[in-house]
Formats: structure tokens, sequence, C-alpha cells
């Protein structure tokens, strides 16, 4: 034993149970991670999984999300998979700019294109 305090590495192990990906399907940094209607704050879970419950009320990326724990990319991704198994958050990939266009839109560029 060297004498080093490893406290920080102990508890990032303990937070995942040695995990260092997510279960199921992969998300990214701009995934929108959103509180599930009708979950609730459970006095049974960890705190850094009440903290993400009372923070991804409002649509929040991942990115964010690990910021606000202070926690690792990897191991806020692990614990927000724990979360979706458990069906208390849901994970959405944003939408492609391409799909976010408004139809409305394409038919003002129509209209220009033919008065010309």
């Amino acid at each position: 034993m060297t004498g080093e305090d490893p406290g920080p590495l102990i508890r990032l192990y303990g937070l995942t149970g040695g995990r260092a990906r997510p279960q199921g399907e992969t998300f990214d940094l701009v995934a929108i991670v959103t509180t599930a209607a009708g979950s609730h704050e459970f006095a049974d879970l960890l705190p850094e999984h009440r903290a993400v419950l009372s923070l991804c009320r409002r649509p929040t990326p991942v990115a964010d999300v690990a910021a606000h724990l202070r926690l690792p990319l990897n191991i806020t991704r692990v614990i927000l998979g724990d979360l979706r198994r458990e069906g208390l958050v849901g994970i959405e990939r944003p939408r492609p700019a391409a799909q976010t266009i408004d139809e409305r839109i394409y038919r003002e560029v129509l209209h220009g294109l033919r008065s010309l």
C-alpha cells in the first residue's frame, strides 16, 4: 500500500459497480435526457441518481448532466444507462438539422425558386 488516498477511484467504482460502459443502446454527448413522467425522487437511490432526476425534469444534454454531477463522462453514461433501464429517464438522440426544418420553409424556398 502506498499511503495515497484512493478515495475518488473507489467511489467511482462503487457508483458503477466497476462498469465502464452503460448497458443497452449507446448514446453520445448531445443526447437529450428527460426524467420520465411519473418518476419521483426515491429515498433508496444514490445521491447522483436523485440529482439526475431533479436536473432532467427539463430536457438536458448528457454533457450538461456530467458537468452538473462533476463526474467523468463514462461514469455519467453508466448512471444514465441504469436510470434508463429502470424507466426513470428517457434518452433521445437529437434530430438531425435536416429533420427540424419546418415544411413552411420548404414551400417558401420552392415559391422563391419558381418566381425566378
